[in-house]
């Protein structure tokens, strides 16, 4: 998970933690990225925002290695918008992902604990 620079500050994010929070957001239903994004806001209690500049280049690089599809929809606000969809692929990554992140939370743990 992200780190905050302080109170103010978006944080910063371990290498494949925000496509993890993304994978992890799309396996409760297909959604398009400004709900992604405010799904993360909302479950980390404002603790993580993620915005355009990271989100898009993440769904992108999620798209390009088949972890998710994508299809355009119409928002509840009437909006045409993308909306993406975890596949099986996805689904083995997230949980690839979990385990290496589980793993070096564990060991983050471990130092601050010495």
């Amino acid at each position: 998970m992200g780190i905050p620079k302080s109170a103010n500050s978006h944080a910063d994010f371990l290498p494949g933690t925000l496509e993890m929070l993304i994978l992890k957001t799309l396996t409760r239903e297909p959604n398009h990225g400004f709900g992604i994004a405010q799904h993360i806001q909302s479950v980390s209690e404002e603790a993580l925002r993620i915005g355009e500049g990271s989100l898009y280049p993440a769904l992108q690089r999620l798209l390009l290695d088949d972890c998710v599809t994508a299809e355009w929809g119409v928002t509840g606000n009437n909006r045409r918008a993308r909306y993406y969809r975890i596949t099986a692929a996805g689904r083995k990554r997230l949980a690839e992902e979990r385990r290496s992140f589980d793993h070096v939370l564990a060991g983050i743990a471990r130092v601050m604990e010495a």
